[in-house]
């Protein structure tokens, strides 16, 4: 999964050497903090944030086969 981000945000970022994908995985969730380059904020968010809802989508789907619910955290 986490790979699958850093591929999909690499490919709209500017600087995607800056790209970093945490994960913190909890009794019940796992969330994936995605940080990028502070330039680079409003490509993954986009207007009105609909950047960012096609990339969590296409998460949340992915990890749809999971006994966890999944979390994309955004931050710079």
């Amino acid at each position: 999964m986490k790979t699958l981000i850093e591929t999909i945000v690499s490919a709209l970022v500017d600087h995607p050497d800056a790209v970093v994908v945490t994960v913190k995985e909890e009794a019940d969730r796992i969330v994936y903090v995605l940080s990028v380059h502070k330039e680079d904020m409003g490509k993954v968010i986009g207007k009105q944030g609909r950047v960012a809802k096609a990339i969590r989508t296409v998460v949340y789907a992915a990890g749809s086969s999971q006994q966890k619910k999944i979390y994309l955290e955004i931050s710079e």
